[in-house]
């Protein structure tokens, strides 16, 4: 027969499907939800910059500052928001894991760890989401996409 601990962690356990789903939920919000303004900085500086005719970011892979700069947008802006929704998050956490690599190793890959920490800090949740997906809590789940 089965002691009282045992029966209480095997309900335990048989119950993490949803604190799993409300993890992500967390998770998706905070990540992407604090992201979205940085992306926000980032098209107002692309658009201003767009229209005094010099836009300074970093030129990632030698592809121009501005396509450096739009790709930085998709990637803290367009897809966080995504992510935020849970719409195609597993595919919209990419690019915005890409973005946190590159601007954690790339544009800051001489400075020191405290100039680099936000950007591995948003790349962290980014690849989880990309692993785990959005869970049942957004809107991949309501239309029938898998999780």
């Amino acid at each position: 027969m089965a002691s009282y601990s045992q029966f209480t962690l095997k309900r335990y356990f048989a119950t993490m499907a949803w604190k799993k789903d409300l993890s992500l939920l967390l998770l998706r919000l905070c990540a992407g939800g604090l992201m979205v303004p940085h992306g926000w900085g980032k098209l107002n500086r692309l658009m201003t910059g767009l229209e005094a005719g010099e836009v300074k970011f970093y030129n990632w892979m030698g592809i121009g500052t501005e396509a450096s700069l739009g790709l930085a947008v998709f990637g803290e802006l367009v897809a966080p928001a995504f992510i935020v929704l849970g719409l195609f998050t597993r595919w919209m956490s990419i690019p915005a894991a890409i973005t946190m690599a590159v601007a954690a190793f790339g544009a800051h890959a001489g400075d020191p760890i405290g100039d680099k920490e936000h950007a591995l800090l948003f790349l962290v949740p980014f690849v989880v989401l990309a692993l785990l997906g959005g869970g049942r809590y957004g809107l991949d789940s309501r239309i029938g996409r898998p999780k």
